[in-house]
């Protein structure tokens, strides 16, 4: 069966991006060269990495309702390409607030800014300063996005359609993303807490609005958007799942990230939850009492004993198998094409099986 986009699409994506953030730079540009620079810092993150999930899901969503054989417009392709701008937004943010130090294998934005300042030998605290001038690129990404959205050139009736879903997808995102800041700050032992930020932080933003935002360009039809988007909660579910786990047994030379990161950042992960639930009390006790500490390589090999010993890594897993089983049964449907069907389940793959 024919791949259910076209083989240069990746490329067609990235080519928008480029495209855009050339065009938005030269605003910048005519601002000052010194801030062009630091919008350069973003354009480089943007285009150099990534696995551009969301504008392949979001492309997947328009080749599942649109007529078999037809070729993605290119002003499809850049609307669905306006994701990965938001998700760099979110990233920067995100690392800013996890404070971490590397991401994709390189320094994170905020660090970059902040070596900058102090190699250039500037006044005031060049850890400030990196964190304000990231804030302000992710908050740059965030107003690109939404610019090379709505001038993507899709038609008025399809753009007002899709813009119900971009618009929701954004605030849950931000709410998710605040409520993943309250559970470590509150220390969330709970299920629910880890539950409700993987539906509405990952599952939403990653894979249910992506398709629902290129369903909505299609044109498609009540049935087909209920189908992608019970797949997408599920596959979108699932993806974090598969996230909490690399998060502490990643390999840091294939996720960009050090070992066990997110014990060393405080995530209140549903692996977590179910561990300490799972645990004798004593490791319990050590698990929580190593969250947002600076781990060392023991007390990580003891982490994942216990994670592994108490059967949370294999709960998870097969959390992991009933919730992709749960989204390709969603598309076994007439309302999904051919091609969107085949698409999908090679998507799912790659988010679950994963191992960055």
């Amino acid at each position: 069966m024919a791949p259910t986009t076209r083989p240069d699409d990746g490329d067609r994506v990235l080519t928008a991006l480029r495209r855009h953030l050339d065009g938005r730079r030269e605003v910048v540009a005519g601002v000052d060269d010194r801030v062009d620079r630091l919008a350069g810092l973003l354009s480089d993150f943007v285009t150099d990495g990534g696995k551009r999930m969301r504008p392949r899901f979001a492309l997947a969503g328009w080749t599942a309702a649109a007529a078999d054989g037809a070729a993605v417009p290119d002003a499809v392709v850049t609307a669905c390409a306006a994701l990965e701008l938001i998700q760099a937004c979110a990233l920067v943010h995100d690392d800013i607030v996890d404070a971490s130090d590397t991401r994709r294998g390189r320094p994170t934005i905020h660090r970059t800014a902040e070596a900058l300042h102090r190699d250039s030998g500037w006044d005031g605290d060049a850890e400030r300063y990196g964190i304000s001038q990231a804030i302000l690129i992710g908050d740059l990404a965030l107003a690109w996005a939404d610019e090379m959205f709505v001038t993507s050139g899709v038609n008025p009736g399809a753009l007002s359609r899709a813009l119900v879903p971009w618009y929701a997808m954004k605030t849950e995102v931000l709410s998710g993303q605040m409520l993943d800041i309250l559970a470590e700050a509150s220390g969330a032992t709970d299920e629910v807490t880890p539950a409700r930020v993987n539906r509405f932080k990952t599952a939403a933003y990653t894979v249910e609005r992506p398709l629902h935002i290129g369903a909505e360009l299609a044109g498609a039809g009540p049935e087909t958007i209920a189908a992608l988007r019970e797949f997408g909660v599920a596959v979108g579910q699932a993806f974090q799942l598969r996230d909490d786990m690399l998060g502490v047994f990643g390999d840091p030379e294939i996720t960009g990230k050090p070992s066990g990161d997110d014990l060393r950042e405080g995530k209140r992960t549903l692996l977590l939850a179910r561990a300490t639930t799972l645990s004798a009390k004593d490791d319990a006790d050590f698990l929580l009492g190593v969250l947002g500490t600076e781990i060392d390589a023991a007390r990580l090999d003891r982490a994942r004993r216990i994670l592994v010993d108490s059967g949370a890594v294999a709960s998870v897993e097969a959390e992991i198998d009933t919730l992709t089983t749960r989204a390709l049964h969603a598309i076994d449907t007439a309302a999904i094409t051919n091609r969107g069907r085949e698409n999908l389940r090679d998507l799912a793959a790659a988010a679950t099986r994963r191992q960055a």
